[in-house]
């Protein structure tokens, strides 16, 4: 074999056990080595894990756990895990080696399957899954890569819970190989159990039956289809496939894991009767299973170079293949035929125990000798219960015409059959194609053809209109006896999701619904509204109730909040006249307890208030601040004083000075003071006469 690049591991020793031979398959998250076991001398698949992982201690315990669980599941149809370890150098698993190919090549090598081959390759896969569902082990990861199919012909799936370890410690998402299989609920996070297993075999029996994957596109296009498109029927790319086909991939990829099967231990049965009736229908074919093994390209040896990526792709054969033993007499001892010997005729020699000729005689044990003495009696006696003579005369002419009749019926019975199967009720006729047509016209077009028994049933359908023929089953074009019954699958038109209601919940929640319910965002528009906070659905388009196909969408109208109201200015007014534009406004005007003094304010208008600018929302408040006017405050007599002191203390009580000069002012000294004594408002002028 050669290898894929070289490598420094091989030719050493890992962890003192297993000898690295070649390097077999290269992938992002591991490498993957034909080793061979030191210490039981045998070849194992050596997948060796990035060393960072090794510091990791979630990922350590989430491997240790994981591991060890898939070790624990001993079953045919599943690689065995035999060791695993994380030292200073290496993190790594070690599997048993399988000499062959992954079911990935057996498609891109065939294309799509036959439905008997394709059960031959699937049931197998199924029955390993079974039993690790059955031990409470979810694989999270099946895909056409992990199905390891040996030269003998063994179907055995495996990597169970690696990609659970590592992207529950690294948060990484699916790989490219990955997301083409992934269940619904796994690309929305919400967790998954052994009926996402069955969504993702689902996908992986489509693409048996056809050769391809359902969704194409990139990682982001693939997983969103997974969560919102239904998975077409295989026999849309595949026509004349089995309906059986159709309806065992819808089943296993409902959007809804609670609409798909449990587990894959209840989904077995199924698949296997599905399995025996295609037998039946075919029963030229072989009853033993079908085993599909790509021949290898020249040169590459025992295993295969599987592609990269993050699955295990190592594949092998059992080193121990299930013998038949040959049957042994030890099995039925002789002492047991004493218990025949009571049933054997006289003439009969497959019951004694005794010697069969004076030359092979031999004493007889005590038990021999008693089933012996048992035989000859019973012999006697029935001998003796056995007429020696024909009791009555014989009657040649009346066997003869006795023989007659019989033959006679005879014919006329094979005459009936030959009728009834040539051009009777039991005659074979092709069903013809009544796709698209109205149910009366398909009806008149199989009792044509000689088919009475035409039951309907209802069925989902994209393309066809509602109340139209999808298809028959049997389906078109099969040969079928005129007497069994041709069910018209008539189109109920596509499958239809009811609109939530939306009004009342917030966007978020509202996108949430929508793609639990098929559907999503449209347009969002916003609107103030008094009532409803901001960020609220107000209205919907279309409404609650409504039914459409997946992926329509709901146009929101969300609310903005009450609207805001520019707060009018209402300083210097009278406080009736600013309380009156504050309500017309749509506030709530509210007067301050205490008034103060102004002396640019008159009593009873507004001095302050508060917010005195920007907007607010109805109902909310202003405050008022009331006028009380300049407060009054005593003028002292300043007469005889010079005149720049009385100015000075004039003004610093807060009374404005005017000064009137008589006969030149030429002494300075306050003659007269208006007013003289008494109070005056602040700010009010007090006149001085000077001398």
């Amino acid at each position: 074999m050669q290898d894929l690049s070289p490598d420094s591991l091989i030719g050493l020793t890992v962890d003192h056990r297993y000898l690295v031979l070649s390097k077999v398959a290269d992938g992002g998250m591991s490498n993957v080595y034909l080793a061979k076991d030191l210490r039981l001398g045998r070849n194992i698949a050596l997948k060796i894990l990035p060393p960072r992982l090794a510091g990791n201690k979630d990922f350590v315990a989430a491997l240790t756990s994981e591991a060890a669980s898939a070790a624990s599941l001993s079953h045919p149809h599943v690689v065995q895990i035999h060791d695993h370890a994380v030292t200073e150098d290496h993190v790594y698993l070690v599997y048993e080696f399988i000499d062959g190919h992954t079911l990935r090549t057996v498609i891109d090598q065939q294309g799509a399957l036959g439905p008997q081959q394709a059960l031959d390759l699937f049931i197998p896969v199924m029955e390993g899954l079974a039993a690790a569902h059955s031990a409470g082990i979810v694989h999270r990861d099946v895909k056409p890569e992990n199905v390891l199919i040996s030269r003998e012909g063994w179907v055995k799936i495996g990597d169970f819970g690696l990609s659970h370890a590592v992207n529950a410690t690294t948060h990484t998402q699916a790989s490219m190989g990955t997301v083409h299989y992934i269940a619904p609920e796994l690309a929305l996070r919400r967790g998954s159990d052994a009926r996402s297993d069955i969504y993702s075999a689902g996908i992986m029996l489509y693409e048996l039956l056809t050769g391809q994957q359902p969704f194409d596109g990139t990682k982001t296009e693939v997983a969103a289809a997974h969560v919102r498109q239904g998975v077409p029927a295989p026999s849309l790319l595949v026509p004349g496939l089995p309906l059986a086909m159709d309806e065992l991939v819808r089943c296993m990829t409902e959007k809804n894991p609670e609409d798909r099967p449990a587990n894959a231990g209840e989904l077995l049965p199924d698949l296997r009767h599905i399995r025996q009736e295609l037998r039946t229908a075919d029963p030229g074919r072989s009853t033993e299973p079908t085993t599909i093994i790509p021949p290898l390209a020249p040169g590459t040896g025992f295993t295969e170079v599987i592609p990269a990526g993050n699955a295990t792709s190592v594949i092998g054969a059992p080193s121990f293949p299930t013998s038949v033993l040959p049957s042994s007499s030890l099995l039925y001892p002789a002492d047991a035929q004493e218990y025949d010997a009571g049933d054997a005729g006289p003439a009969s020699t497959a019951g004694t125990v005794g010697p069969q000729s004076p030359d092979e005689a031999a004493p007889l044990s005590k038990r021999q000798a008693v089933a012996a003495a048992k035989a000859e009696v019973k012999a006697r006696a029935k001998a003796a219960a056995t007429p020696r003579t024909n009791v009555g005369p014989r009657h040649p002419r009346r066997r003869a015409l006795l023989w007659t009749l019989l033959v006679a019926v005879l014919i006329a019975v094979l005459a009936t059959a030959g009728w009834f199967l040539g051009y009777g009720p039991g005659a074979l006729a092709d069903v013809p194609d009544v796709h698209n047509k109205s149910v009366p016209q398909a009806q008149e077009l199989l009792r044509t053809a000689g088919f009475e028994s035409v039951p309907t049933s209802g069925v989902f359908d994209e393309k066809v209109a509602a109340g139209f023929i999808v298809a028959t089953d049997p389906s078109a074009g099969e040969s079928v006896r005129k007497f069994n019954a041709i069910t018209l699958l008539i189109s109920r038109g596509p499958v239809l999701y009811p609109v939530p209601k939306l009004v009342g919940t917030t966007v978020e929640a509202s996108g949430k619904a929508l793609t639990a319910a098929s559907l999503v965002v449209g347009s969002v528009g916003e609107e103030f509204d008094e009532k409803v906070p901001a960020g609220t659905v107000l209205t919907q388009d279309p409404a609650p109730g409504a039914e459409f196909r997946a992926g329509t969408k709901v146009n929101l109208v969300v609310s903005k909040g009450p609207k805001p109201i520019p707060v009018p200015t209402v300083t210097g007014k009278a406080e009736a006249d600013a309380v009156a534009a504050i309500q017309a406004a749509g506030l709530v005007a509210v007067v301050a307890p205490d008034q103060q003094n102004s002396v640019s304010v008159p009593a009873g208008a507004v001095l302050s208030q508060s917010p005195d600018a920007g907007e607010l929302i109805a109902g909310e408040t202003v405050t008022l601040t009331i006028s009380m006017g300049p407060r009054m405050i005593d003028v002292p007599n300043l007469v005889g004083k010079q005149v720049d002191a009385a100015s000075k203390t004039l003004k610093d009580l807060g009374f404005e000075v005017q000064v009137e000069n008589v006969l030149g002012g030429f002494f300075g000294t306050v003659r007269f003071q208006t007013p003289d004594g008494g109070q005056a408002p602040e700010g009010s002028t007090i006149v001085l006469k000077v001398i």
